[in-house]
């Protein structure tokens, strides 16, 4: 079992989400380890006491995150992109902060209203977290919207995509636009009175809304109404299209010109939109529940109702009118953002969907045949174990296509007559996934399917649910996960009879077995079919669905047990080899950095002589280049057109590279709250495809950012001479005009790239 002295559960306070763990969860926690324990996922023992603390030594979470997003909305300014691909960017900004304050803001106020006083590793209570992201909040809110409504709108309009009003359309558009109000508006929003007999209504997550102000002629009684503008309507409708020429109107603004058709004898005052955020971060004691599908389910009902951790309003919102809201919506001025004009900006991602100006995007691109599939047999593509028999290979999404490799694996296996048993991992996928309707199949077919089904994927769990109960009826065996751990791993298994027995089949992936994100999420995806790799994947399923205390493995590194003290053991040999004046170094590309005993692990071999490189695309908690802490440690960070989300790990282990992939980010949640599996990458060829992405990433010109021992990022510049390198140009380039895996081979690009 842990060391007592710093496990997850003996925190002072969780370094992922700061909760006071030492009141009243004792009990709880003792039956978690119970469970764990059975099953073998008891927590890695602590390698090491962490000793610093402060915000001299770590980054605030919460603003590092803001960091990234403020990188996001450098995209959105960037004059080099294409105009829409910048108007899409806006969009993304802002569903980021959506998420951002159901998740994290909702944490941090459920925190401080229950007094919470306990600090962050960087020294912050929850309540100054608060008041720091309330500052930074508005500044971005304030860059975002004037990029938007100042520099994109505009250059939208000189384009010929133009949001008219509709006080300026002509009589027939007038005429077009009131026909749309009939038939597709009027008929399905209900106006709603707040009144003695009519209470406020439950306003629900991410709406927007009017706030309407009535007076009645007769009385002179000032009234309040509320109409919910229909969230299953576009944003905005198409009015008029010639040629190059689109015109757009808003719905909202179509109702507000068209309200006094919902309160006929009444004056209509003023009409002004506000939106609400509500908290997702709902606490849960999982070790205590029945039945783990009725808990899921029974949150998703609460969250509807939760509290409000964010208001959006018109700022010429009258303040009776303010007045009224705030207390009915049960919020303070803290968690008011005051606002001129449309809210809920995450929908301009609509306006990239609608306006089909391709010169206005990115060149489409479409994922290319890995080169293990080029070669054809007898004029057809060659079977996919046919090809993974021939040796292991790696498909780079969306640079490879999904669809014809890792959705094909799958496919394959369920129509496959040979194939004996299927296993996966379902974390996040479609709402039609191809790959859970071949599971179906499959299991109708008579084959051995078992699927680990997490429930608990933070706002999939709705779907997850859904397809948990279709697979069951199909009778595929369901297993929901294991109480007080998340199954993050990514995992297929294929168990096939073939001529010389049994052979097992295997897809270890950084990403989820998505198909419409793996269009934009850039991942990495392992096939093997190696004895050793496929013994310790199988016995990750035998742990997941049964009980293993003892279970050991040859290859792989499993959370939480063995991941932590493998990943230090592996920084301990770059610090030896430092001390002894060997070459020492590690490269880590991950999504997050935060968990705090890792750091420390990295400071102390930054100050042994190991030279670092970090890619890390969001929250990065380490402070980079400061003396005497990290003076030999570079944090990266690359944002572009597809989303950074593979995880790979290079450690120089005395000039015996050792490459590790897969799903899991160096976070406390990772190594210790989730089931996690790096798998090694041992064949050269791999290995030199690995060191030819980090390679590009460390000399990105276009893409990279670099984090400074401030806190804040700087954009890498290109230097006079150097060729333009922009990594997902480059590997889009290297995947098309390639059949060879590697272009190039060559020593890990050395440390002042």
């Amino acid at each position: 079992m842990a060391d007592p002295s710093f496990s997850p559960d003996n925190l002072p306070f969780d370094p992922v989400t700061k909760v006071d763990q030492s009141k009243g969860k004792h009990s709880a926690n003792l039956k978690k380890n119970e469970i764990l324990s059975k099953k073998g996922l008891d927590i890695d023992p602590s390698p090491s006491e962490l000793t610093i603390f402060g915000s001299d030594t770590f980054l605030n979470y919460e603003l590092s995150w803001l960091k990234f997003n403020w990188r996001v909305l450098a995209e959105a300014e960037n004059k080099n992109s294409p105009l829409l691909e910048r108007v899409k960017f806006i969009g993304i900004v802002c569903s980021n902060l959506d998420e951002f304050f159901q998740k994290r803001v909702g944490g941090l106020k459920r925190q401080f209203h229950a007094g919470v006083t306990e600090l962050s590793i960087d020294g912050l209570t929850p309540r100054e977290q608060l008041s720091e992201i309330r500052k930074d909040v508005k500044k971005m809110i304030a860059s975002y919207r004037n990029c938007y409504f100042d520099d994109l709108i505009p250059a939208l309009a000189n384009e010929g995509i133009v949001i008219r009003k509709y006080k300026d359309l002509n009589k027939s558009l007038k005429e077009k636009a009131d026909d749309y109000f009939d038939k597709q508006l009027y008929p399905i929003i209900t106006p709603l009175a707040v009144d003695e007999a009519h209470p406020f209504p439950f306003i629900s997550n991410k709406s927007r809304s009017l706030a309407i102000r009535l007076k009645n002629p007769s009385t002179g009684e000032k009234l309040f109404a509320r109409i919910k503008i229909p969230s299953n309507r576009p944003r905005w409708i198409e009015i008029e299209r010639k040629s190059d020429k689109l015109s757009l109107l808003s719905i909202s603004d179509l109702i507000i010109q068209k309200i006094g058709r919902f309160f006929h004898g009444m004056e209509v005052e003023s009409a002004h939109i506000f939106r609400v955020t509500r908290n997702a971060d709902l606490e849960r004691n999982e070790e205590e529940a029945d039945d783990l599908l009725e808990m899921i389910e029974e949150e998703l009902r609460e969250r509807r109702f939760a509290e409000i951790v964010r208001v959006e309003i018109d700022k010429n919102t009258p303040d009776d009118v303010k007045q009224f809201l705030y207390k009915e919506l049960n919020v303070s001025k803290h968690d008011v953002y005051e606002m001129k004009g449309p809210l809920g900006l995450a929908d301009a991602t609509q306006l990239y969907d609608i306006a089909d100006f391709p010169n206005l995007k990115y060149t489409s691109w479409t994922p290319t045949l890995h080169p293990a599939f080029r070669h054809e047999i007898d004029q057809e593509l060659p079977g996919v174990f046919d090809v993974i028999r021939k040796g292991d290979f790696i498909v780079h999404h969306p640079y490879h296509s999904f669809e014809s490799s890792t959705q094909r694996f799958v496919e394959e296996a369920a129509s496959d007559p040979n194939v004996l048993a299927i296993k996966q991992t379902l974390y996040r996928t479609s709402s039609n996934s191809p790959g859970m309707h071949a599971l179906i199949k499959a299991a109708e077919a008579g084959k051995q399917v078992a699927v680990l089904v997490e429930l608990k994927a933070r706002f999939d769990e709705e779907r997850n649910i859904s397809w948990a109960q279709r697979l069951e009826k199909a009778g595929v065996h369901v297993s929901y996960g294991i109480a007080g751990l998340k199954i993050h791993t990514k995992l297929t298994i294929v168990v096939r009879e073939e001529d010389d027995g049994l052979r097992r089949y295997v897809h270890i992936g950084t990403g989820n077995y998505h198909p419409d994100t793996a269009q934009l999420y850039e991942d990495l995806g392992y096939f093997t079919c190696r004895e050793d790799i496929a013994s310790d994947i199988t016995d990750i399923f035998n742990l997941l669905t049964g009980y293993a205390p003892m279970q050991e493995y040859s290859k792989m590194l499993v959370a939480p047990r063995y991941m932590r003290s493998r990943l230090t053991r592996l920084i301990d040999d770059e610090i030896k080899a430092a001390k002894k004046g060997k070459d020492a170094r590690i490269i880590a590309k991950m999504n997050n950095l935060e968990d705090p005993l890792i750091i420390q692990k990295l400071y102390e071999a930054s100050a042994a002589g190991v030279e670092i490189d970090l890619i890390v695309r969001s929250v990065c908690r380490l402070i980079p280049g400061k003396k005497k802490l990290s003076e030999r440690i570079r944090v990266h960070a690359v944002i572009g057109r597809f989303l950074e989300h593979s995880r790979c790990y290079y450690f120089h282990n005395n000039g015996n590279d050792i490459y590790l992939i897969g799903s899991a980010d160096w976070m406390h949640r990772n190594l210790d709250a989730r089931v996690e599996a790096l798998s090694p990458i041992e064949s050269p060829a791999l290995k030199a495809y690995l060191q030819f992405v980090l390679n590009l990433i460390l000399r990105d010109n276009q893409q990279r950012w670099i984090l400074k021992s401030s806190g804040n990022y700087e954009r890498v510049k290109k230097k006079k001479g150097e060729p333009e390198i922009s990594t997902h140009a480059a590997l889009m380039k290297h995947a098309r005009q390639n059949d060879e895996p590697v272009p190039m081979s060559g020593p890990v690009p050395p440390v002042n790239s």
